[in-house]
Order: structure tokens, then C-alpha cells, then sequence
């Protein structure tokens, strides 16, 4: 178990696979919000500048740009009354947020490993009438997806955080389920 004060140790190459995961987790839900939004490119934007530093990009400023554009995107979506394609933009501006994973040994860090698939699920979830069976099946679909890396990466951090209503409690399973993984390897 991590401890709050310690430093954990991140290679780049370790964070662009983070990152890697976090935008096959999002992507998905973008269907979602550009459904809803087809004129409104930004979490998209957020999505490809992930995935350019995941392939190797240079982790640069135009990576968070998108995510705080996305984040508008999230608010406006939210304050619209589209829950699904809120979550879906959330998703987004996780997984280009994932870019910037810090190496403090705090459970909030679990946040940008798992949220974009969290977000993800509940974007699903809601999509398909809060159908909770939908978002377990997707959380269980991105368990699958993570790499030796990232769940090396996810065991050197605290558990994820309490709270943060049904995403936090897919955030939370995936969580489990990841660590039970690196424990069975």
C-alpha cells in the first residue's frame, strides 16, 4: 500500500500507456456525447491530443487546453440535462487529464487512471436508462484491456478514493477487480 507522503516512481513510456488505456476506455462514449452534439468537436480534440502523447507526442500544454475544453463540454452538457453525454465528455477530459498522472502516492491520483473508464460506464449506463447491468458489463469489458503496465501502475497507489456517486462506485469496482488481477499474476 502507498503512502500518502511517498513519491512513486513513473517512467514516460509507463505514462503514455496509462494514457493509452485511459483513451480505449473514453473513446467508446464519444458516440454518446456526438450523438447528442455532433457539432461540438472538443472532447474528441481532448481523445486524439491524448492519444498523440500515448504514440509518442510530446506531453505538451495543447493536451491540457483540450481537457479544459472538453471540461466546458462536461458543464455544458451537464447543465443541458444530458447526463449521458455529460459523462461521456467527463470521460474525455479524464483520459487526456490521464497525460498528466502525478507520482504523489494519493488515492485521488486513481482518478486520472480510472476515471475515463468509470465515466465511460456511467455514460452507458445512462445511455441505456441508468441500466447498471450495462455499466458493470463495461466495466468488466476495460478490465480486460489493461495492460501488465497499468495495473503495475494502479498497485503503487492508495486504493481509489470514496465518493464521487455512481461513478465512483465503477471506479471503485474496476479498482478491486484490477488489484485482485495483479494479485492472481
Amino acid at each position: 500500500m502507498a503512502d500518502e507522503n511517498l513519491m512513486i516512481e513513473l517512467s514516460m513510456a509507463e505514462l503514455r500507456e496509462i494514457t493509452g488505456y485511459a483513451v480505449a476506455c473514453a473513446e467508446p462514449a464519444l458516440a454518446i456525447f456526438e450523438r447528442e452534439r455532433p457539432d461540438d468537436q472538443r472532447p474528441r480534440a481532448a481523445i486524439d491530443a491524448a492519444q498523440a502523447f500515448a504514440d509518442g507526442g510530446k506531453r505538451t500544454k495543447a493536451i491540457r487546453d483540450s481537457a479544459w475544453a472538453a471540461h466546458r463540454a462536461y458543464q455544458q452538457t451537464r447543465d443541458g440535462g444530458q447526463a449521458a453525454a455529460s459523462d461521456a465528455a467527463r470521460a474525455a477530459v479524464a483520459a487526456a487529464s490521464a497525460a498528466f498522472l502525478h507520482p504523489l502516492a494519493k488515492a485521488t491520483q486513481v482518478l486520472h487512471i480510472l476515471g475515463p473508464a468509470a465515466h465511460a460506464a456511467r455514460a452507458f449506463e445512462l445511455d441505456a436508462g441508468d441500466d447498471r447491468n450495462v455499466g458493470a458489463d463495461y466495466i468488466e469489458k476495460v478490465r480486460d484491456l489493461a495492460s501488465s503496465i497499468v495495473v503495475s501502475v494502479l498497485t503503487r497507489y492508495p486504493n481509489a478514493p470514496s465518493g464521487r456517486g455512481r461513478a465512483g462506485e465503477l471506479l471503485r469496482e474496476l479498482d478491486a477487480s484490477l488489484r485482485r488481477l495483479a494479485t492472481d499474476r
